[in-house]
C-alpha cells in the first residue's frame, strides 16, 4: 500500500489514472490483489480527485474498466489453465482453504457469487478465476461482472473523493465496508424472495379457495 501511496501521491492526470485502472485490472487476471488489494488504489484515486488533481468521473470509469477487463482475463485464466494454476502455481501460494471456499462459493451462488466476491479482497482475486474453473459460461459470468465491478468502483472511488485526509482509515476498513454492502444486499435478496413469495401465495388463494360450482 505505501508503494501504490507514494506513486498517486506524486503523480497526477493520467499517471494516475493508469494506476487506477491497473491494479484492479491486474487483481484477478494475475493475482496481484493477494499483495495490493484494488481498492486501495480506487480510493486513492477518489481522493486526488477531492483534491483537484483528477476528474472524479474519470476515476469512476477507468476503474469500473480495469475492474471488468481484469476479471474477464481471470475468468478466461481458469477456464483455461485453472486446474494448473491451482497445482503448480497459486495452490502454493494461496491456502488451499481460500481456493475451496472460492469453489463452493461460486458452485453455491452461481453468478450471484461474482457479483458479491468482489467486496471481499480473497474472494475478489479468486472467483473469476474459479468462475472459469466451473460450469458458467462467460455469458453467464459477463453481466455479473460488469454490475459487480461498476458498483465496488463508483462505491469505493466515491468514499475517497469524500474522504480526505481519513483515506487510510477508510482503506484499512474497506474489508469492513465490503461485508456490509454484502449483508445489506444479502438482505436486499431475502426480502424481495419472501414479497414475490408472498405475492404468488396472494395470487393463488383465491383460486384455490373459489367454489367449484
Amino acid at each position: 500500500m505505501g508503494v501504490i501511496n507514494h506513486l498517486m501521491q506524486s503523480l497526477a492526470g493520467w499517471p494516475a489514472l493508469a494506476i487506477v485502472f491497473l491494479v484492479p485490472a491486474l487483481e484477478a487476471s494475475i493475482f496481484v490483489g493477494f499483495v495490493f488489494p484494488g481498492e486501495t488504489a480506487v480510493v486513492l484515486g477518489g481522493v486526488l480527485a477531492g483534491q483537484g488533481y483528477i476528474p472524479i468521473w474519470a476515476v469512476v470509469i477507468v476503474a469500473i474498466i480495469g475492474a471488468i477487463i481484469g476479471d474477464s482475463v481471470g475468468f478466461m485464466v481458469g477456464a483455461r489453465w485453472g486446474e494448473w494454476l491451482v497445482d503448480r502455481t497459486v495452490g502454493r501460494v494461496v491456502k488451499i482453504a481460500h481456493i475451496d471456499r472460492a469453489r463452493h462459493y461460486v458452485a453455491r451462488k452461481g453468478g450471484v457469487a461474482v457479483f458479491l466476491g468482489r467486496w471481499t479482497a480473497v474472494l475478489r482475486a479468486l472467483v473469476p478465476a474459479t468462475a472459469g474453473m466451473s460450469d458458467m459460461t462467460y455469458r453467464t459470468f459477463f453481466p455479473w461482472n460488469v454490475a459487480g465491478g461498476a458498483v465496488w468502483a463508483t462505491t469505493f472511488a466515491l468514499l475517497g473523493w469524500g474522504a480526505g485526509n481519513s483515506w487510510r482509515s477508510l482503506v484499512h476498513r474497506a474489508n469492513t465496508v465490503g461485508v456490509g454492502v454484502i449483508a445489506a444486499l444479502a438482505l436486499g435478496l431475502v426480502v424481495t424472495t419472501l414479497v414475490r413469495r408472498r405475492r404468488r401465495r396472494r395470487v393463488g388463494a383465491p383460486e384455490a379457495d373459489a367454489p367449484t360450482g
